[in-house]
């Protein structure tokens, strides 16, 4: 008995496949979209939180505990209840005027929610590009005011 060997089959599909793949791999890299990237999260993973509250320290006093790092981003997130967003962006514009006098410049963001003032410290990516597109989305779109 004679053993015969198969091999065209599998010769010719690897062959296909090599053609396939690099087909691909050209087409892909002489696109100018950059969906094919990853893109860096503009946001970090806080390395600190402080929450304004009675009885809690002023935040001048908090970073100050903190380990001071000129890659870190401030971020004040005031959120408020209807009829409250006055209130609450007083309350960031306070909270970041004090963390000015510590020496950290920090970024409000004044959003619907629960209520409340909270901070945090992270390894964010600082981009004024970033506020600029949500300033000019918000234009395109309308203003909505006060609206949880």
């Amino acid at each position: 008995m004679i053993a015969r060997l198969a091999v065209g089959w599998e010769i010719m599909l690897a062959d296909l496949s090599l053609i396939l793949f690099m087909v691909t791999a050209v087409t892909l890299s002489q696109t100018e979209d950059g969906a094919g990237g990853v893109a860096v999260s503009p946001q970090g993973e806080a390395l600190a939180f402080y929450q304004a509250e009675p009885g809690a320290p002023p935040i001048g006093e908090w970073l100050e505990f903190q380990s001071p790092d000129a890659r870190q981003q401030l971020t004040i997130v005031a959120q408020y209840r209807p009829g409250g967003q006055a209130a609450a962006i007083a309350m960031a514009e306070k909270l970041a005027r004090e963390a000015r006098a510590a020496g950290a410049q920090a970024r409000i963001v004044v959003e619907p929610g629960e209520g409340g003032i909270t901070a945090t410290l992270a390894y964010d990516v600082p981009s004024a590009t970033l506020a600029r597109g949500l300033h000019q989305a918000g234009q395109d779109q309308g203003t909505q005011k006060d609206r949880p």
